[in-house]
């Protein structure tokens, strides 16, 4: 694997990377395929028979969902094993959060529960707060939940105005305000809220037991979609809390609360790979069964087009979800060899990676919302009757683009702080960037030969990333400190970011695959690629163009557009033949294997 001391997030943009570097999900090894299989199996002997039920949100059963999840150990997979756990790598709750991710509702209640309700404790709590709450959330004899957003507080965290004010016998902080979107909220045992104490200006973080008395809620939402998981609004009126119930430091909540975010973000980014693919098995079966002018529809090069473009889209995604969290699981290595505990070890590893944790959320989330739109057209008609199983996975899949932060905070996130990190001198963002664009006066119109195809994409990663850096020198010199300020601009860069790394994933992936498969079985994955690269290639020029057109005129924005059109051209692709390549691979298999 990649060395963690050398790699850190966002230096992909300036780095050479090969495919020994990464890993990808052809390696998972016996332990985790049977963990993965274990998944599997509960959805479709547990959840799956229950959709409607659980969407009626049927008093008691979510509970008991996620109460015999815990008894096969689900619940317990992060948790170190000396409370009760199973102390599983991250790199294996990844491929477990895959699988549970097609679970609809349940998805978001476990998830939930296992992430952003039970981590803050495995991360920050101190011995006793582990040993008392750990245990039981393992089981699933307590459920969890996350309270941090409020009415006037939602992707600006530290506004709000939760107060919690030590007792006159400092025994207690007595909690006042509200809490909205609460997933779990109906049936939670185990709270973590986020309040100031006193006059603070920064949050701190409490494990609150749902049972003290002050605590009240309103009925459940009435959401458009995730119909199943109980989302309520919390209310705390003069709720007293022990004050050894006060997680990490005081003042230590914001903090905790950015770093169970990332997590959250990365989470996600696996988590919608499982609806992806369940959603694209029933998308082909659809298809290889439904007939119209005496043809079966999977035959039509319009819907082939359609499935094609959803198997891309969730291997490409997974292919980057994946090398990210083996990048988190050794750096996590690299911490505990410095001392660390394991908990605290991860959630720094995270952090590190805080650039690809938000990008995976962005593409994981609008890659999701494609395969699910375009489900809903290939079942045509029946794609908008509630009779079928489309319209479920098209209204759920709606949330995850503000879940963990709008995807709109997180483009803004991701190149925000990899251009920070360039400032900071955490990699040579700004010489690397520098030495590109001093180079454009000089650059050759030429189309180079290259000794095979492997070569050639590498080639094409290495100019899309001058491409990148391009754009970020010429927009960090134009704006200098008021760079955030030009949002539209910082989304140009952020989508330039997640095109480049996606591609770069890929094609990392593929590479490696040649040491696992013989030439004819990794084609289909070569038409992948090039589909992909084509079209990011594309989407890359039109970013870089919009943001240098945004700021620059005369003769240097023309001399900026020449380097941009000569660093994103790719050579022709054939994309229908490989497009329906994949396709016919996907239609004979009747579902995703790829």
């Amino acid at each position: 694997m990649e060395d963690s001391k050398n790699t850190i997030g966002g230096d992909f943009l300036i780095k050479e990377v090969t495919s020994e570097d990464i890993f990808i999900p052809e390696e998972f090894n016996e332990e985790q395929k049977m963990i993965t299989q274990t998944c599997d199996d509960f959805l479709e002997s547990e959840v799956f028979p229950m959709l409607d039920r659980i969407d009626k949100q049927e008093l008691g059963l979510m509970p008991k969902l996620l109460s015999k999840a815990g008894e096969l150990g689900l619940l317990a997979i992060s948790i170190p094993e000396e409370y009760e756990g199973f102390g599983q790598s991250f790199l294996t709750s990844m491929r477990a959060n895959e699988s549970l991710g097609a679970g609809y509702s349940f998805t978001v209640a476990y998830s939930a529960h296992v992430g952003i309700g039970t981590m803050p404790i495995v991360y920050y709590g101190n011995e006793l707060q582990k040993r008392k709450y750990l245990p039981k959330l393992a089981t699933g004899e307590w459920i969890a939940a996350y309270c941090l957003t409020e009415p006037n507080a939602g992707s600006d965290a530290n506004s709000g105005r939760t107060k919690a004010i030590l007792t006159d016998d400092g025994k207690h902080y007595l909690l006042n305000g509200q809490k909205m979107w609460i997933t779990n909220g109906g049936f939670a045992d185990v709270l973590t809220v986020f309040a100031k104490i006193d006059n603070d200006r920064v949050l701190s973080a409490f494990i609150v037991e749902s049972h003290l008395p002050g605590i009240s809620m309103n009925p459940e939402e009435n959401k458009m979609g995730i119909k199943g998981s109980s989302t309520r609004q919390i209310f705390f009126n003069d709720v007293k809390v022990p004050v050894e119930n006060l997680l990490g430091c005081r003042g230590g909540g914001f903090r905790i609360a950015l770093s169970i975010l990332h997590m959250g973000r990365i989470k996600l980014g696996g988590i919608v790979l499982g609806a992806a693919k369940r959603t694209i098995n029933q998308s082909v079966n659809y298809a290889n069964e439904r007939k119209q002018f005496g043809s079966l529809i999977s035959s039509f090069g319009a819907i082939k087009h359609k499935l094609a473009e959803q198997v891309i889209r969730t291997f490409t995604n997974e292919s980057a979800v994946y090398r990210t969290s083996m990048n988190i699981e050794e750096a996590a290595k690299m911490n505990m060899a410095a001392g660390l505990e394991k908990g605290k070890a991860e959630i720094e590893a995270i952090a590190r990676f805080s650039v690809e944790c938000a990008m995976l959320k962005v593409y994981g989330s609008e890659v999701l919302d494609f395969v699910v739109d375009e489900a809903v057209q290939i079942y045509g008609g029946m794609g908008y009757s509630a009779e079928a199983p489309i319209d479920r996975a098209y209204r759920d899949s709606r949330i995850n683009r503000i879940f963990e932060g709008t995807n709109e905070i997180n483009r803004l996130l991701a190149a925000d702080s990899a251009i920070k990190k360039g400032q900071k001198g955490d990699f040579d963002l700004f010489g690397k960037a520098r030495a590109i664009f001093e180079s454009i006066d000089f650059l050759e119109d030429i189309e180079p030969e290259f000794p095979g195809y492997f070569e050639e994409k590498f080639h094409y990663i290495n100019n899309l990333k001058k491409a990148v850096l391009l754009v970020i020198h010429a927009f960090s010199e134009r704006y200098r400190k008021d760079l955030i300020i030009e949002q539209e601009i910082m989304m140009n860069v952020a989508d330039m970011m997640i095109q480049l790394y996606i591609s770069e994933s890929t094609l990392l992936r593929v590479d490696k695959m040649r040491k696992y498969f013989d030439k004819k079985h990794i084609s289909i994955y070569q038409d992948i690629l090039d589909v992909f690269v084509y079209d990011a290639a594309a989407k890359m020029t039109k970013a870089g163009k919009d943001a240098v057109n945004s700021f620059e005129e005369g003769d240097l924005q023309k001399k900026l557009n020449r380097a941009l059109d000569i660093f994103t051209r790719v050579a022709p692709v054939n994309v229908k033949d490989a497009r329906r390549r994949i396709a016919d691979r996907l239609i004979y298999d009747t579902r995703y294997t790829f």
